[in-house]
């Protein structure tokens, strides 16, 4: 019984980590160095992902009844995992930057918004850019054409555009005239 009362604090802390986690990433540690995995958690814990050790089982009864429940098959061997509240790619991307320069680590498997991805699934996720990198392509994306207008404009204004301005309130003055007489 004593067991079992050790071990519930420690689901629990498990159960509270992944309870509003957009993506969990199970990683095999084995063969880091000290100074690997110091620099490791650094490098999470500045993309802002929650990276620890626990044993298997933990986990295992952790994600009973969860999302996370589809990454029992994976849980072998020694298991590390990274969680992101907020960004759903951050703990995929990390990780398989650090796996460039420690090819020790590996990565298992993901559960990301609710799906549970292997290995390679992994991989090609986190090749996916960071929420704000594409909030800045799609805001460049969206200025260029506004951009250009302006540029056009000021050009159009440079060559002596007020020729053309000029033509327009002519137009306009035109069909307000002819809609008077129709209107008596």
């Amino acid at each position: 019984m004593a067991k079992v009362e050790q071990k519930a604090p420690v689901v629990a802390e498990i159960s509270e980590a992944i309870k509003d986690a957009q993506s969990v990433v199970l990683v095999d540690y084995r063969g880091l160095t000290v100074e690997q995995d110091t620099a490791l958690r650094k490098q999470l814990r500045e993309a802002g992902v929650t990276y620890k050790v626990y044993k298997n089982t933990m986990m295992n009864f952790a994600f009973k009844g969860t999302d996370f429940e589809g990454l029992a098959p994976y849980l072998e061997g020694p298991s590390a995992i990274a969680i992101s509240a907020t960004d759903a790619t951050a703990p995929a991307r990390e990780l398989a930057k650090f796996a460039k320069t420690a090819d020790k680590l590996e990565i298992k498997a993901g559960v990301v918004e609710g799906a549970v991805y292997d290995a390679k699934g992994m991989v090609a996720i986190s090749q996916i850019p960071s929420r704000e990198e594409l909030l800045s392509r799609l805001l460049g994306s969206m200025q260029s054409p506004i951009t250009n207008f302006a540029r056009v404009m000021k050009q159009l204004a440079e060559k002596g555009g007020a020729a053309g301005c000029e033509a327009a309130p002519a137009e306009e003055a035109a069909p307000a005239e002819a809609e008077a007489p129709a209107a008596e």
